[in-house]
């Protein structure tokens, strides 16, 4: 079967084709950085505006991409959930539109659990059970993963997500939009040794994380240098943001590392925006294969929010027998706010 893929859940609208036999077709993106730079985060109205602009072209691209005819799609996956209310409603639509006039069957998609199984796009593949660190602008959480549609959650933030704690730090620092990709740049200039920064919770003997008061301490610093020399220098900033993303990764990686033993697993999977940091890579990679496991990260291209991670949970959920493909109602709703255990087998998601 041949599923056509939306995600339009923030700021990149994605089309992709997966085959449940041959895996992906095709895809493409489309990011709305270079919009959303002039006002510095992303700005919910324009972002469902552009996403109605540009699903039906990159859709037909992919389509010629793949040498795929329209009535060849078996089903039609999106994105329902969680993202901007107005952006999802834009993919869910036109899903549910392409579904409805092929008499296909149309398949929600919980945005986490394409992140979740993105790994598998890659090659080598992770086996099932695994440990999945999904980290990102908007969630930090640990799951155990022992099948499709079986998930249970260790640990998540009580407050910001890494990914948050990223960007903010950078906003602080006058760094720009995305402020995330931007301060880990410079940290590859600069000596994290030269500032103190905490690793919150990195003692609470949990797997719950929190990056908020890490984000007060950067903005004390920060402050600090401001009235030491005035206007920072390019060495200044770049010594700071080599700190806190090392703030960042000792405290993502240790919960990390302690949950896959605490599961009795060797495979480490890493998903989601932050999953692209260099640091973070190479620093649970080494610590893996100290460990004797290995540690999976999806391509790089398939870190950020993407159409190919929506076709391919839908594609594993049809072959695993967790979709009613005879179900053709097509009424459909979008979930803004949607936890992932509601997506899990028989409630199979629970705190550990």
């Amino acid at each position: 079967m041949i599923i056509l893929g939306f995600e339009s859940s923030c700021d990149e609208t994605g089309v992709a084709l997966v085959c449940t036999e041959r895996g992906l077709l095709a895809h493409a993106l489309h990011s709305q950085i270079d919009m959303h730079r002039e006002y510095g985060g992303v700005v919910p109205e324009l972002a469902s505006r552009d996403h109605i602009r540009r699903v039906i072209p990159l859709t037909r691209q992919v389509l010629r991409q793949a040498g795929v005819r329209l009535e060849d799609i078996g089903a039609v996956a999106y994105t329902a959930g969680p993202g901007l209310a107005g952006a999802l409603l834009v993919g869910a639509s036109v899903a549910q539109a392409i579904a409805w006039s092929l008499q296909r069957p149309a398949i929600p998609v919980h945005h986490l659990e394409g992140h979740l199984l993105s790994p598998l796009l890659a090659q080598p593949r992770p086996e099932f059970p695994f440990v999945a660190l999904l980290v990102s602008g908007g969630h930090t959480q640990l799951m155990q993963v022992d099948g499709v549609g079986r998930y249970s959650l260790l640990g998540e933030t009580l407050d910001d997500a890494a990914g948050e704690a990223f960007d903010k730090s950078a906003k602080l620092m006058g760094l720009g939009y995305p402020g995330g990709p931007a301060l880990s740049r410079l940290a590859e200039q600069g000596n994290a040794a030269l500032h103190e920064l905490p690793r919150p919770m990195l003692h609470s003997g949990d797997l719950d994380f929190s990056f908020s008061g890490l984000k007060t301490a950067v903005l004390t610093r920060v402050r600090a240098l401001e009235r030491e020399h005035g206007a920072l220098s390019d060495t200044h900033l770049a010594d700071l943001a080599a700190a806190t993303e090392s703030a960042i990764v000792d405290v993502l990686a240790a919960k990390s590392l302690k949950a896959v033993s605490q599961a009795g697993v060797k495979r480490l999977v890493v998903a989601g925006g932050v999953g692209a940091n260099r640091h973070l890579r190479q620093h649970l990679t080494e610590a893996m294969r100290r460990k004797g496991g290995e540690v999976f990260f999806p391509p790089l291209e398939f870190c950020t929010d993407n159409g190919a991670m929506i076709a391919f949970a839908a594609a594993q959920r049809v072959k695993a027998g967790l979709v009613d493909l005879s179900d053709d109602s097509h009424a459909f709703t979008i979930r803004p706010r949607w936890n992932l255990e509601d997506v899990c087998i028989q409630s199979e998601c629970s705190k550990q």
